[in-house]
This record gives C-alpha cells, structure tokens and sequence, in this order.
C-alpha cells in the first residue's frame, strides 16, 4: 500500500538580524572604494598609506626573526593586554613625545579602529549621547552607532572644535565623552591649537567628560611645530584616552593599535577584548616589536613624510585648476587629507558618478556629518599616488566636475 507523503509545512522565516545592525549603514569610504577598484582609477576616496613606501624587507626580517629564533612564543596565544615587549616599546615611544606612560598603561589593540569598539563597550549605554567633531571620522560614527548612543555635533571652525560651544552641549546634553582627532583631522586635516586643547581639557576636569583623542596621524608632519596632545594637558590626566597605531607609520595590514586609559577604564577595556578577540595576534606584535628594537622608525617615518609633502604639495598647485571657481581648500601641515568645499548649488554625492567615469575618484563630505551635512564638500588623500598620478588625476577631476556641472 503506497502512504501519501505528508504535505510539507510552510517555511517560517528566521529571526531577524539586530536592531543595531539594520540602524547603522556601512561605510560610504568602502563602497566607493568597492566601486572604483578598476586599476585605471586614480582613486583619492582612499586613506591607503603608499605601499611603495612600506619598508616590507625591514619587517620580513623582524618576522623571520621572531619565528626561527621564539617560534613557540610567537605561535601562542598571549595575554589580552599585550606582548611585554611590544608594550615597552610602545611606552618609550609615549614617553619621548611628553606624556610619561609605563608598559601597564597600556593595552594593545588589533587596529586603533578595535580600541573605538572596546571603549563604546565599556563607556556607553544605549541611549548615552556622544559629542563628536563636525565633520567627523567616519568609522567613529559607526562605533558609537553600534552601541546605540546619540551623537552630536560639537560646532566649530577650520580649527576644530570651539571650547565654548562644547562646554555649552557639555550642560546642555551631558554626555558621556567627546571624541576627537585633533592633529591632522580625517577628513579635514585641520589640527586644533595648543590653546584649544587646554581649553577643551579643562572643559572636561570642569563638567565631567571623558575624552577620547585618535592620534593616527599625528607623526606625518611636515611643517610647523608638533602639538601636544590634549591627554597631557592640567586636568587631562584622568579623563583622557588617547589611541595610537602603526598603520600610519608600519603598515596597515599588521592591525596594531593601542590604548592609554586611566586603569579602572583600561581594565573594562581588556575584558571587552577577551570577549572580542582574546588578544591581538601574537606573531604581529612580536615582530612589530623586533622592528622597532633592530630598526629607527622615526628615520623612516622621517623618509615617508618627505615623500607625502611633495604629493601635498603636488595636489595643491593643481587644484585651483581642478575645482570650479569659487572652491575654497586648506593646506594641512600635516597626515594623508585635504578638505574642499565648492561653490553652490554643488552636490559632491551627485556628481561623483560622472567623475568617476572619468576614472577618478573622490569621497563627497556629506555622510562624515554628525549634524547638517555640507553637500558641497568633499575629501582628497594625496598619500597614495605618485605626483604624476596626482596631477593626471587632477586633471580628470576637473574634467569630471565640467560635465557634472553643464
């Protein structure tokens, strides 16, 4: 006798996806990236250092030495906080610029990108409110957006951030930290003066403030005295976290950021990274530690900002030959960026489709604005091409915008 096979129950549909994720868009920087990978695009939407200007022998070599000479040191699982070494290192290196900091005050993290991440873990509840630059880092943006917090605008200058306006939302909205990157500011490349920064610091000792100050740039100078940083200024000391990396510096693919915090802070932090990652990569910080035993980085550094101020420069000279009449740009003293604004009624996020037939690129400003975005504006990294490419490029651009414009 044949059985009837049963009719088959309807599908239920899985469980959705988290609130948080469908709240918080990927990266625009990314996107075009993904879109513009074609080789022939002179692409200035990226903040890709030159690789041509890694010193990839020098770091093989520190990785050859750390796996013939401590292979089973290396290939192991190592404490959250970070390799002893590569810490003490990291230390000095603090210490020389003028903040005295020790190995403990330290935790090591995979990218300064993570060291965002773990503080949004520890410091914010859903719902706490988070006062940021205007424009701002745009993976900041989504950090705190993952952890659910508002985010405001603090009002400012070509400068940066205006002291008054932000003690002003400091009352007003009581947040619970300020985040900043105040030397060669991505997107802008401004850097906030050594009065602003006493100003600011003594904001937070004043109201009650943590403050977060992303130092990925700050070695690339090329004219023009070094700040200092706002974590070593009076009344600073307790309140400030400053994040590092050597993306900027090494290389990007090691992933090796850090974070200095007042300890009970550090603390929350490493516990957030044993449930994130358990620790960075053993391997990378082992060998980034050798490189800076075996080798002068600052000399190196020294080499790639001598190369990164003539593309700047190279950039400069052409724009006004690029940009419609009317644009206005700075000239940063320092890092990978250059900020422009073009005259109304100009959208970037518009026109970049037509320059990128062209085969040229660049990031529009509008989605780096925690506020009222400025659709006029637009972000340049002058890093990443040769000044032959830069000039070609530029030359693309204006091509692109007398299109998007007729």
């Amino acid at each position: 006798m044949t059985v009837a096979e049963p009719a088959s129950a309807p599908a239920t549909a899985v469980p959705p996806l988290a609130a948080r994720v469908r709240a918080v868009g990927g990266s625009p920087v990314r996107d075009i990236l993904a879109v513009t990978a074609r080789p022939e695009v002179i692409n200035f939407a990226g903040g890709l250092p030159a690789p041509e200007l890694f010193d990839a022998e020098g770091i093989a070599a520190a990785y050859r030495a750390v796996l013939s000479e401590t292979p089973a040191r290396a290939l192991q699982y190592s404490t959250t906080e970070g390799e002893p070494a590569l810490r003490q290192a990291l230390a000095a290196r603090v210490t020389a610029r003028g903040l005295p900091t020790g190995p403990d005050d330290l935790l090591v993290t995979t990218g300064s990108q993570q060291a965002l991440s773990l503080l949004a873990t520890a410091l914010l509840e859903p719902g706490d409110t988070v006062l940021v630059e205007d424009p701002c880092y745009l993976a900041a943006l989504q950090a705190f957006g993952f952890a659910g917090a508002r985010v405001v605008a603090v009002p400012g200058d070509e400068h940066g951030v205006d002291p008054e306006a932000l003690e002003d939302l400091v009352v007003r909205e009581r947040p619970k930290l300020l985040y900043t990157v105040p030397t060669f500011q991505n997107p802008t490349g401004r850097t906030l003066p050594a009065g602003r920064r006493a100003a600011v610091a003594a904001v937070a000792a004043r109201r009650g403030l943590w403050i977060v100050e992303d130092d990925p740039y700050g070695e690339l100078r090329y004219e023009g005295d070094r700040v200092p940083w706002i974590a070593s200024q009076p009344g600073a000391e307790d309140r400030t976290v400053l994040l590092g990396s050597f993306s900027k510096v090494m290389a990007p693919g090691l992933r090796l950021g850090w974070l200095r915090a007042p300890g009970r802070l550090r603390r929350a932090c490493a516990v957030a990274k044993q449930a994130a990652d358990l620790h960075t990569p053993t391997v990378n910080q082992l060998a980034a530690a050798r490189y800076l035993a075996d080798h002068d980085l600052d000399a190196h550094v020294t080499r790639v900002a001598r190369v990164y101020r003539e593309r700047r420069d190279t950039m400069l000279a052409g724009l006004a030959g690029a940009l419609p009449e009317g644009s206005v740009w700075n000239r940063p003293e320092g890092g990978m960026f250059l900020w422009a604004r073009l005259p109304e009624p100009c959208d970037t996020t518009a026109l970049l489709p037509v320059v990128v037939r062209h085969d040229v690129a660049y990031v529009p400003g509008a989605p780096f604005h925690a506020g009222t975005p400025d659709r006029r504006t637009l972000r340049l990294c002058f890093v990443t091409q040769t000044p032959e490419e830069i000039e070609e490029g530029l030359r693309r651009l204006a091509a692109g915008l007398r299109e998007g414009r007729s």
